[in-house]
């Protein structure tokens, strides 16, 4: 199971909301002196920014922070916002795909920075049409006017409320994200994070079968009198176990390998299709 199934099992099922999008952040800091204490912080926990909508109606909008803590299986809710308390996102650069983008709340600024520039995309994408959706919706539920507010011939109209919430605005932000072609570039994207994914998943297998020798090693260099007995059983074990794990990773890599290729010539084929139509 992936974390985005497990978060939405964890935290929004119960609460009867369908997730969305689930990406992973951290803070972005402002100033470079504080930049070691964001280091200590930031292998104590993961964050998760999430995008859900409610199953009753009228549809809510909500986007929450979600922590886990190493260590620990259970996901924790933080924080959680209404998209009419939304006020801007802002992608920080128009001309290219980059992790860094801000949320604007009425009372709050978020600075955040994703694990990939991919997954940033599909969230501000994904968030982007959930809030176009919903003020439609909302639109159209105050134009659905009740028999004792149709117009009056001569009447005058009733101006918008002053304490009326605006639209969500979005600065700085790729045109493609916003544009008709939006399914064609989620292909793009989640090809593009799964691949990503795969690639730290390797990366941190590959350092197990080290460890894993590095502490054979050890165990033979000072040997207890009782172990010596037993060191032949305990090598061949070592041994059998070292073998067995690289085989396991030969054939991940193998299969890594094979989805690296389909997943490329399918973005390239994604892409192509997606010029096509422009």
């Amino acid at each position: 199971m992936n974390i985005q199934s497990a978060i939405s099992r964890e935290i929004f099922v119960p609460r009867d909301e369908k997730l969305l999008v689930a990406i992973e952040v951290r803070r972005r800091m402002k100033k470079k002196g504080l930049s070691f204490l964001n280091a200590g912080r930031k292998r104590d926990y993961l964050t998760y920014l999430c995008l859900s909508v409610t199953n009753s109606r009228p549809a809510q909008v909500l986007i929450t922070k979600v922590k886990r803590y190493r260590g620990t299986r259970p996901f924790a809710k933080r924080s959680q916002w209404s998209v009419e308390q939304l006020r801007q996102v802002n992608g920080i650069n128009p001309d290219k795909d980059t992790p860094e983008f801000d949320l604007v709340f009425n009372r709050t600024t978020d600075q955040w920075v994703a694990s990939s520039a991919a997954e940033k995309c599909m969230f501000v994408q994904v968030l982007y049409h959930a809030c176009q959706n919903y003020w439609e919706a909302k639109l159209a539920q105050a134009n659905t006017a009740s028999p004792r507010d149709q117009k009056i011939p001569g009447a005058l109209e009733n101006k918008k409320s002053p304490g009326a919430p605006s639209q969500t605005s979005f600065v700085n932000c790729q045109q493609k994200l916003m544009g008709d072609s939006c399914s064609v570039n989620m292909v793009i994207y989640r090809c593009k994070i799964f691949l990503n994914r795969m690639k730290n998943s390797m990366t941190a297998n590959q350092g197990q079968p080290r460890r894993e020798a590095a502490a054979v090693k050890a165990s033979r260099s000072s040997p207890s009198p009782p172990a010596v007995r037993k060191m032949g059983n305990v090598m061949r074990r070592a041994s059998q176990v070292l073998s067995e794990r690289g085989e396991r990773l030969m054939r991940a890599d193998d299969k890594t390998s094979h989805f690296l290729h389909g997943a490329k010539q399918f973005a390239e084929a994604a892409q192509k299709l997606a010029l096509k139509q422009i």
